[in-house]
């Protein structure tokens, strides 16, 4: 069932004409940057987009210019998990999994998800109750699920944020007891507020 919304959800996404998807990623940005919780976070998890995901690249040379520390991930295939680094400037950026740019790996650069303020995700689809569908590696679900157990604080928690279209709204994501959820939604028409379950 996954695997089918997930093909249905890529080719919706995919569809979108450029010119629309232009005016979406301006509109996205911009609630992301009018964001509380992005305005008062100071080190960000955020990703490199690829293919026909929300355009992140003008938004991570922003954040750098904010100040912002920024950490992005590296895919490591072989224990099935992101390990994470800052990054100082999108020229240290080298083609990673599947072609999508990563950090050039530089140990004194790596970073424990346990000091991140807020972790902006990628995703094929989303619910308004915050369920997530990701592209079936898991990776995202690992890092955060394994997180959430060792900072059962609440205080703790650390804030998930997803950029997508509108386009990748669904009805009802499913889910399973590991599948993280996200906190806030950020699409072109909208922020949802998923933990409260209200819009605005």
């Amino acid at each position: 069932m996954k695997k089918r919304l997930r093909e249905k959800l890529l080719k919706r996404r995919d569809s979108i004409p450029p010119d629309q998807k232009a005016l979406k990623n301006a509109a996205i940005e911009k609630k992301l940057f009018e964001l509380d919780e992005f305005q008062k976070a100071d080190i960000l998890l955020m990703y490199v987009s690829f293919r026909s995901e929300v355009d992140t690249r003008t938004c991570l040379n922003d954040v750098l210019s904010m100040g912002k520390r920024l950490i992005l991930p590296v895919v490591d295939t072989r224990h099935s998990a992101l390990k994470l680094y800052e990054v100082k400037s999108p020229s240290e950026l080298t083609p990673g999994y599947m072609g999508i740019p990563e950090p050039d790996i530089r140990e004194n650069r790596k970073v424990s998800i346990a000091d991140v303020d807020l972790v902006i995700i990628p995703g094929t689809g989303f619910d308004i109750e915050g369920n997530r569908l990701g592209y079936g590696g898991g990776y995202y679900d690992r890092l955060l699920g394994y997180e959430s157990r060792q900072l059962a604080n609440a205080e703790n928690h650390i804030l998930t944020v997803a950029l997508a279209f509108e386009e990748q709204i669904e009805d009802e994501i499913p889910a399973e007891p590991h599948d993280i959820k996200v906190d806030i939604i950020i699409t072109d028409k909208r922020v949802v507020r998923c933990t409260l379950k209200q819009e605005k």
